[in-house]
């Protein structure tokens, strides 16, 4: 297929779950001229300390557009309430109907197994609606789509019931920046709700750039961790001398539910 005008779909459950799992190829893939949407599920009202309901969740979508600026993208933000995401029928309806009206070449999800009940929720209702895409009858009321999108998973660190396999490797060395300055917009959560749901508030900066210089620290080791993982994909796609250089990297798993993209496919739809 053409390298050319890809559209590329990340759903998370929350307003900062796309930037952490794909930032950086979004950001290559807006750099190189895609389109790219990403979405959260949910409006992220419950994830602070100090403050919730509506204006924790207008403080979140705003950081959230100011993420997806920082990455050339845009950046949807559903009024589902957080810690309460259920992948039932309403639901499964939204998310196709908002697969279908973007027309996506490829769809980036959570995989339906994580600590989090609403990154599960998200998992499981992207895998309910894949078939239905291009179901005429199924919603109805948005034209179907008459070729399914590749889906695949984004990469996380749990193995029960069943570990993470990438099956491609992203080299984001080069979007590293853009990826930190996106997750720094998202100041509610890696700046306060996050550091204190470790027990680490008191080691956040006060000085904003301080507090960035920080955040690249803390999440630099969490970022090269799939770079370590699968150092094989990232050598069969840059070669030896580069992908052995590599240190932080982003992962997929190509979902069964989704089109089985051929070799040559894979590398048009990530073509870094």
């Amino acid at each position: 297929m053409e390298t050319q005008n890809l559209r590329i779909m990340v759903i998370g459950a929350h307003p900062d779950d796309p930037d952490v799992s794909a930032g950086g190829t979004v950001a290559l893939y807006a750099q190189a001229g895609h389109e790219v949407r990403m979405v959260s599920l949910t409006n992220g009202d419950a994830g602070h300390m100090q403050i919730g309901g509506a204006p924790l969740a207008w403080r979140r979508r705003l950081e959230a557009q100011a993420a997806g600026r920082a990455l050339g993208v845009g950046y949807l933000v559903l009024d589902h309430h957080d810690g309460e995401l259920v992948p039932d029928l309403a639901l499964r309806r939204e998310v196709i109907r908002l697969i279908r009206a973007f027309g996506p070449d490829l769809v980036l999800a959570p995989r339906p197994w994580d600590y989090h009940p609403d990154h599960r929720a998200a998992g499981q209702v992207v895998q309910d609606a894949s078939y239905l895409l291009t179901v005429p009858n199924a919603v109805s009321d948005t034209p179907h789509l008459s070729r399914m999108p590749v889906i695949a998973h984004l990469w996380d660190r749990f193995r029960t019931p069943c570990p993470f396999r990438a099956d491609v490797a992203v080299d984001i060395d080069g979007a590293l920046e853009a990826k930190v300055d996106a997750m720094a917009c998202h100041e509610s959560q890696v700046f306060e709700w996050l550091p204190y749901n470790r027990g680490e508030l008191d080691e956040v900066p006060a000085d904003a750039n301080e507090r960035r210089t920080w955040l690249r620290a803390h999440l630099l080791p969490r970022f090269s961790r799939p770079a370590e993982e699968w150092r094989d994909l990232l050598i069969a796609r840059y070669g030896a001398e580069r992908g052995a250089r590599v240190v932080c990297a982003e992962a997929f798993q190509i979902s069964e539910y989704g089109r089985q993209p051929s070799a040559e496919e894979l590398q048009a739809l990530f073509p870094f």
